[in-house]
């Protein structure tokens, strides 16, 4: 998992259109609602976050191969929070669990093991705040 600095670059605002149905087409000027500027939507903390390219298959269905997360440092990370972590020196993508026993990293992918016991090492180094996924 390699993680991508944020550099905090010039905005680049797009237009945003209205909620548009997935049927006929229809002439887009006719439905623009403003402007978007992805950093400014997805970053709510420029300094505490960074982006994670995803290997691995431990949380499909919902987070893919390839997928960039954004992960804001600055966040307290709760119960079913999806977190980056450092686990034995590696970072690692998971899902947190917590209980009266501890903290435990689990995958979403059911066809990975749950884990046995509450991991012993944990640093959790950001949560993740949302998904970019390719179409």
């Amino acid at each position: 998992m390699r993680a991508l600095a944020v550099s905090p670059g010039p905005s680049f605002p797009r237009p945003l259109l209205i909620a548009v149905p997935a049927g006929f087409p229809s002439p887009a000027e006719d439905f623009i609602e403003g402007q978007l500027d992805l950093n400014t939507y997805l970053v709510k903390n420029k300094i505490a976050t960074f982006y994670v390219r995803v290997s691995g298959e431990s949380m499909l269905p919902d987070i893919h191969p390839k997928d960039i997360l954004v992960v804001d440092r600055s966040l307290n990370a709760r119960d079913l929070s999806v977190v980056i972590a450092l686990v034995d020196g590696e970072l690692v993508c998971k899902r947190l669990r917590l209980d009266a026993g501890g903290a435990a990293l689990v995958a979403d992918n059911p066809s990975f093991p749950k884990p046995e016991a509450p991991t012993a090492s944990l640093e959790i180094w950001g949560v993740v705040t949302a998904v970019i996924h390719r179409v």
